[in-house]
């Protein structure tokens, strides 16, 4: 199973990010679990400076955008 991360504090782009993610995971058809990390502290323990970012399985892939869901199923397989 995949631990996939949105870290952001919950603005429209982390929240289209969290949307697009699970379509992409869904139309792979992977198991997952889906987190969303928004405290600051966390989200910079990841290295992250700019929100929003997707990391999965501990590693960063995405950080300060947004990408479309085929771009997202190319990084979560």
């Amino acid at each position: 199973m995949k631990k996939l991360e949105i870290l952001g504090t919950g603005c429209p782009k982390c929240k289209k990010l969290a949307e697009n993610t699970e379509a992409a995971a869904k139309e792979l058809g992977i198991e997952y679990n889906l987190v969303k990390v928004t405290e600051i502290a966390a989200i910079m323990g990841f290295g992250v400076m700019t929100t929003p970012a997707l990391a999965v399985d501990g590693q960063v892939k995405v950080v300060g955008r947004v990408p479309g869901v085929a771009e997202l199923k190319e990084l979560l397989v």
